[in-house]
């Protein structure tokens, strides 16, 4: 899919980890304060972050780490779903965060999972970010990745060599300006791009839509907050209040936006609906043979079964989205969905 060019003051960086608090630690040192505390090690729902890294704008997005076990597996996907929303259009990079003393094998399989999710040119647009808490100096650090770890080195290779070391103390920002260096040649190198692929492209139209509803919305709230407004302010005073209030309105709205949306609302109901009423079907099928009572037992088990596992299928179209029609669109609740999820664990 082409990527398109996006604009050169604010960077939307997508953190990934595959387990542990290594994104968390990073999101404090790119913004130089904690939006996470030191004893948080896992998510489970997305976050946005805004402020600057070495001078320059950025909105830091993260979600559930991959290998998270305390999440099923819709809510995941639906998770995944909502981080393309609060980077929308897309991506100018993927911050992938290990713990530098702590590679698994197991990790290895980030960079596949990776392209599933988001496609498989992900990786052009992705910096290996690697926590360290040690008392070694970056110059030894560096070249035990590059000559000694062979296990890391390989990892790294997938993602094009690229690759920062951090310190585990965020207030540490030594290295922050280099980081921005690499994260900005990077996106050079692309032709000034963020990543984009047809599923980030449907979380960019369903935001938008989303936003112009909003805004349709609250015409009236504005007008009368202009009016009130003009009996208070003259001149260029008057201009200025006006536009920090249109920006402030607007920042409100497209949060708002890339938050809870149709696209958002939609999929999983439809996954939800489909599995229950098949899984209920199939489950007193199976019932009938114990009568009427196995029939209305087994009714009820089949329909949660397969409500689950509608969803997991429905959401999981979004990997197959670059290549296939994009499925058809229905009205639901999201309250319902989040409070589903809140009570219900296991998958």
């Amino acid at each position: 899919m082409e990527r398109k060019k996006g604009s050169p003051t604010e960077l939307r960086l997508v953190l990934i980890s595959s387990c542990g608090p290594s994104q968390f630690l990073l999101t404090n040192y790119i913004l130089g304060r904690e939006a996470f505390t030191k004893d948080i090690t896992s998510i489970s729902e997305c976050t946005k972050n805004t402020g600057e890294l070495s001078g320059r704008r950025v909105a830091v997005i993260n979600a559930p780490n991959i290998y998270d076990k305390g999440i099923c597996q819709v809510k995941r996907e639906m998770e995944l779903r909502k981080s393309k929303c609060l980077c929308s259009p897309g991506p100018h990079a993927f911050l992938v965060t290990f713990d530098l003393e702590k590679i698994s094998k197991n990790e290895m399989k980030t960079p596949k999972m990776m392209m599933e999710r988001y496609g498989r040119h992900c990786l052009r647009h992705c910096i290996v970010l690697l926590a360290y808490g040690g008392n070694l100096e970056l110059p030894a650090l560096e070249d035990r990745v590059e000559k000694t770890d062979w296990l890391l080195r390989d990892l790294i290779e997938q993602y094009g060599g690229r690759f920062h070391i951090f310190s585990k103390n965020w207030r540490d920002r030594r290295s922050d300006r280099e980081l921005l260096k690499k994260i900005e040649r990077m996106v050079a190198s692309l032709g000034g791009a963020f990543f984009s692929s047809r599923t980030f492209q449907k979380a960019d139209e369903y935001v938008k839509k989303e936003e112009k509803r909003l805004k349709k919305q609250r015409e009236g709230e504005i007008e009368k907050a202009w009016v009130e407004m003009e009996k208070q302010y003259i001149a260029e005073e008057l201009y200025q209040q006006k536009d920090a209030y249109i920006a402030n309105v607007g920042a409100e709205i497209r949060a708002m936006a890339e938050m809870d949306n149709r696209w958002l609302r939609t999929s999983l109901a439809r996954g939800l609906g489909t599995g229950l009423v098949v899984g209920a079907v199939m489950g007193a099928l199976f019932g009938s043979i114990e009568g009427p009572g196995g029939m209305v037992l087994y009714g009820i088990i089949g329909g949660a079964v397969g409500g689950s596992a509608g969803g997991t299928a429905q959401v999981a179209v979004e990997h197959m989205e670059d290549r296939v029609a994009p499925p058809a669109r229905l009205n639901f609740n999201s309250i319902f969905i989040n409070r589903f999820f809140a009570n219900t664990r296991p998958c």
